[in-house]
């Protein structure tokens, strides 16, 4: 016997529900049976207050009735307020859990790294407390009003009993007929909007070129596609919306004909107002199933959040707890790495190994596609390896809790990206502003006087994705963010690709005073300005390591080869050609 397939996170959370739950489920029970009230006061008028004539049987009546009316509303509230508590419940357990597997998933190039596996968790949460979830908790009341209809006449019961299976049978029509076009519909939103996302980001670029035209002619088909399937489903949804509203009211005026045909023939006992009951019962047995065919559209989308939402949960799994471990001093050893990018089997390095101590400046060079930026990844541990370790101070980069090595560590990816806030937020990395660390990385980059020659110094907002800053402020801005708190070990990608000579300069300055602090840095670059203040020198071709060491001794190596490649003589082959003829030119 095969084990049970343990629960997934999504359900094991949404379990963890229960008393939420539980609790709305019983104010569910009560508040629907207070339903019942108007029945209860239509037959005792019929029994007391028109036999007797009593006005105060009539008032104490009246004044019994509108009091259960006004606990049935408040306990619909309460029922409301206890689920969307359990929503908020649920945000807090996952909120963070979601938050980071987007992240995480999207570092990985994974499907799910973007903005909609949270509005599938907002679209989990709001169905908590959504009419076709409320609806559902009512079936208990109705399975207790098809109790009573066979208490007055089984051919009721029997005849609500076909009703709720017609009712039933519409609401399968329905899921067949709906189900798949919203589903398709959501999908196609989705992918308009991932669409016109990407197009917005790269605005500058389709607006130079007249792009715009044909971009938005790809958006608009992606547009009408989903449009037409919502249609599609929209329209099939609401002829079973009115078959099924039709139902309800038709069947609670068969039960009311079905009474008085009961009466006639002597085989209903109770009299006209227990007939009056039955429909009243009939009516109210099938108002939950009426209400969730309504609601069907709010079913099958929370259907398809939980599938992309469990799907990502599934694919991302939480990281492991790791044992705290010591500050890093910056002693760096790659150890025969080899990676691919993630979800691709092509290696991008292969093999390469080197090491650095505290304090050393390696500077990484080689042509466009050699892997730089791939070492530079798995340097930080935005990667894992294929094979072989990347270690700092003899502990996986990878594996290291980022919020415990992230103070520590400081990093320049060759796209720049600054978060929309201030220039000292953007600095300090977003945590508590030490202003004078800030200002200190800011000078360490000849950033500071800019600044402060700002209106609002550093209290200045950068903009969305840093838009108010030239290319090179914004590199300099995220070079500052990457020293930030003298960190032990800093990886800069491309650091002065959008530098202009002063920039260099002060990059150079910035590189010897780690180097006097004691910080392992590692630099990727294709100009030669950084070489001066390197102590060693990496050059990768094709993902594998042509030389590693001392600058000069590698530049001397590279150019001897160079050297006896061109004294070498060309090689003609020897070319044989038939017996008593001329052998063929080369």
């Amino acid at each position: 016997m095969s084990p049970s397939k343990p629960a997934s996170e999504l359900r094991e959370a949404v379990t963890a529900l229960r008393p939420w739950f539980v609790r709305a489920a019983w104010f569910s029970l009560f508040s629907s049976l207070l339903v019942l009230a108007p029945a209860g006061y239509m037959l005792e008028i019929y029994d007391r207050v028109v036999n007797s004539r009593s006005h105060m049987t009539l008032a104490m009546l009246t004044f019994i009735v509108l009091a259960a009316f006004v606990l049935m509303e408040v306990l619909e509230w309460a029922r409301g307020e206890i689920m969307h508590e359990a929503s908020l419940a649920l945000e807090k357990r996952l909120g963070a859990r979601v938050f980071e597997a987007v992240f995480r998933a999207h570092l990985r190039h994974l499907p799910g790294g973007s903005a909609q596996p949270m509005n599938d968790l907002r679209t989990v949460r709001e169905f908590l407390y959504s009419p076709a979830l409320l609806a559902l908790m009512e079936l208990p009341v109705a399975l207790i009003c098809l109790v009573l209809l066979f208490a007055i006449s089984p051919v009721l019961g029997g005849s609500a009993v076909v009703g709720a299976l017609a009712q039933a049978g519409i609401g399968w029509l329905n899921e067949r007929g709906t189900g798949r076009p919203l589903m398709a519909a959501n999908r196609t939103a989705i992918a308009a909007q991932q669409y016109a996302d990407a197009s917005l980001r790269n605005a500058q670029v389709i607006e130079a070129m007249g792009m715009l035209r044909d971009i938005h002619a790809r958006w608009m088909k992606r547009q009408r596609e989903f449009l037409g399937l919502q249609t599609l489903a929209s329209h099939r949804a609401g002829v079973y919306q009115s078959i099924s509203r039709l139902l309800q009211i038709v069947m609670g005026s068969l039960l009311l004909g079905l009474g008085a045909w009961l009466i006639l023939h002597g085989q209903f006992h109770g009299g006209s107002a227990m007939m009056v009951v039955g429909s009243i019962l009939g009516g109210r047995m099938l108002a939950p199933l009426v209400l969730v065919v309504a609601q069907w559209r709010s079913v099958v989308g929370l259907r398809a959040a939980w599938e992309r939402l469990d799907a990502l949960l599934a694919s991302v799994p939480p990281a492991p707890e790791a044992m705290p471990l010591p500050p890093p001093r910056g002693a760096l050893r790659v150890e025969h790495l080899t990676a691919s990018a993630p979800g691709s089997q092509a290696a991008i390095l292969k093999g390469i190994a080197f090491a650095l101590q505290p304090g050393e400046i390696l500077v990484v060079v080689g042509p466009s596609a050699a892997g730089k930026t791939t070492l530079a990844r798995l340097l930080v541990g935005l990667w894992p390896a294929a094979a072989g370790k990347v270690r700092l101070d003899g502990a996986d980069v990878h594996t290291w809790d980022k919020a415990e090595l992230g103070p520590h560590l400081g990093y320049l990816p060759q796209g720049v990206e600054l978060i929309d806030g201030t220039l000292a937020e953007n600095i300090a990395r977003f945590g508590a502003i030490d202003i004078a660390k800030v200002e200190a990385a800011a000078k360490a980059v000849g950033l500071h006087e800019y600044i402060l020659g700002l209106p609002q110094g550093y209290d200045s907002p950068v903009g969305r994705e840093g838009a108010i800053l030239s290319g090179g402020q914004r590199q300099r801005v995220a070079l500052a963010r990457a020293l930030y708190g003298h960190p032990v070990f800093v990886v800069l990608d491309e650091p002065n690709s959008s530098l202009d000579e002063a920039g260099d300069a002060a990059l150079a300055a910035a590189l010897k005073a780690l180097k006097a602090r004691g910080t392992t840095s590692v630099v990727m670059t294709h100009r030669t300005a950084v070489l001066a203040v390197a102590d060693k020198l990496l050059v990768l071709r094709d993902g594998t390591a042509q030389a590693f060491g001392p600058p000069d001794e590698v530049l001397a190596t590279l150019k001897k080869n160079r050297e006896q490649a061109r004294a070498q003589p060309l090689q003609v082959p020897l070319r044989i050609g038939h017996p008593g003829r001329a052998a063929p030119a080369a």
